[in-house]
């Protein structure tokens, strides 16, 4: 069978184009920019890469063509393929069919921490001797690839809640039918395709309804919009997570409350105790930090454990976790001044991200630089809110890009600390390169390329201090 994939440069389209070759087909595809890293790691599988939307990439006929989520109606491909009746669907429903209907699916859902936890969960599967299938839509770097069919009856899968395709609307999760689902938290995002929060709940509570009474969903009791999304109605039992218990509270206070816990023992995250039921399961220490990541591995530890493998053995793997490339990936380090990539994008994530920041360098400074680069974003959503989020920094750079709908300057006036908004990339580059000195951490945050920002602030702070310990 003959595959073509339109959008295949995306990370999830990515993805099904590897399992597909993997299950013996014919791949190919086309998207409007092929270039790496998808298409390096697509090239070495044997998958025929075409650059742009031309009709003639349909030439040789393919037996089905998978539509990505960002073809729209008007894209000459889809078009042709419409008129001439040429079968199609979309990746989540060709992933259900040909893969997930007959694996158990461990799928992690929510606003925040998806990538994060599902390749925790893969790699703790791993860890304990088995080649569990996977979908992540990141870089997991205990693997060398961001998807594979696997060997093990468990597949796990980042589960988005954008849309599916432009002629399906429902959430690419509901397609998953998962038997372990975690629910990370739930905030409303995505202001190009939900209207409101409840909109995004529906959505939630049509995975929830898919999830059989022999599964189990992991959720923490603190996410408002969780808990009333559950109460809509579960069938399935359920284990809660809460909050981090203080580092100066007794251990026995964990026996009081069932489900997951974790109490820190230092305050950046790198190291804390799991509880299971009140009872200690063991310590993780590890190279990660944050609040954030302690969630994800509490979920992470919870969803392997229903999927046979032992606490203490997913505590064990997450020693040896990696975490996933943009999530507070350091890459570079010039005269004791470094610079962090991070993929958060939502007030929330920003939040966390400079807080894990704080908590690690202690008095020392962090400059946050900052890519409004979403769709809900750059519509001015979430601006009201950016200021208190990024209290943790001790000088703020923003870019205001061409797309941007709100004048990201107006953060200068309601931020605490020193604001600088520009809109063109080399003089952003410039202006942090001269703010920076020794001892500083600088966190970019944004969910795109940024225009190659990382290497070039490298490269600038190379030449201002004629050093260079970065990647």
């Amino acid at each position: 069978m003959h595959v073509h994939i339109l959008g295949i440069c995306g990370t999830f389209m990515g993805g099904i184009a590897a399992i597909a070759k993997q299950l013996g087909y014919r791949v190919s595809g086309c998207d409007a920019n092929v270039y790496p890293p998808m298409s390096t790691q697509l090239e070495a599988l044997g998958i025929e890469l075409k650059q742009g939307y031309e009709i003639a990439h349909l030439d040789d006929e393919p037996d089905i063509v998978i539509v990505g989520n960002a073809m729209a109606r008007g894209n000459p491909m889809v078009e042709y393929v419409l008129d001439r009746n040429i079968p199609y669907t979309s990746g989540p429903q060709w992933l259900l069919e040909h893969v997930l209907k007959d694996r158990w699916v461990l799928a992690v859902s929510g606003t925040h921490g998806k990538t994060t936890t599902s390749s925790m969960i893969t790699w703790i599967i791993e860890y304990a001797k088995m080649k569990p299938g996977y979908l992540i839509g990141g870089v997991p770097q205990n693997f060398d690839v961001s998807a594979r069919l696997g060997d093990a009856p468990f597949f796990v899968i980042e589960a988005d809640e954008y849309d599916t395709a432009f002629f399906d609307k429902r959430s690419k999760f509901v397609h998953y039918r998962p038997r372990t689902l975690a629910i990370n938290n739930m905030e409303f995002d995505h202001a190009d395709i939900f209207n409101d929060i409840s909109d995004i709940q529906r959505q939630f509570h049509h995975l929830v309804r898919m999830v059989p009474s022999n599964g189990l969903i992991l959720s923490p009791a603190s996410e408002h919009y969780v808990e009333e999304t559950l109460a809509q109605g579960c069938w399935t039992p359920q284990e809660k997570s809460y909050r981090n218990i203080a580092t100066n509270q007794e251990t026995a206070e964990a026996s009081a409350i069932e489900g997951w816990q974790a109490k820190k023992l230092k305050a950046d995250g790198s190291e804390f105790e799991v509880y299971f039921a009140g009872k200690l399961q063991g310590t993780v220490k590890w190279s990660l930090i944050g609040d954030f990541n302690i969630d994800n591995a509490i979920m992470a530890i919870g969803a392997a454990r229903h999927a046979g493998v032992p606490s203490q053995v997913a505590i064990d793997a997450l020693a040896e976790y990696v975490n996933t490339k943009r999530r507070l990936e350091l890459r570079g380090n010039i005269n004791d001044i470094r610079v962090y990539d991070d993929f958060a994008h939502h007030p929330t994530a920003i939040a966390k991200t400079l807080d894990a920041m704080r908590k690690h360098v202690g008095e020392g400074r962090v400059i946050a630089v900052l890519e409004p680069r979403s769709n809900t974003m750059k519509s001015g959503v979430h601006k009201e809110t950016l200021p208190a989020s990024l209290s943790q920094a001790d000088q703020v750079f923003v870019f205001q890009g061409e797309n941007v709908k709100w004048s990201v300057a107006e953060l200068e006036a309601k931020c605490q600390q020193p604001v600088s908004a520009l809109n063109d990339i080399e003089a952003l580059v410039a202006a942090v390169a001269e703010t920076a000195s020794t001892g500083d951490s600088i966190v970019v945050m944004s969910n795109g390329a940024f225009g190659g920002f990382h290497g070039k602030l490298l490269a600038a702070l190379s030449t201002r201090f004629g050093s260079d310990t970065g990647e």
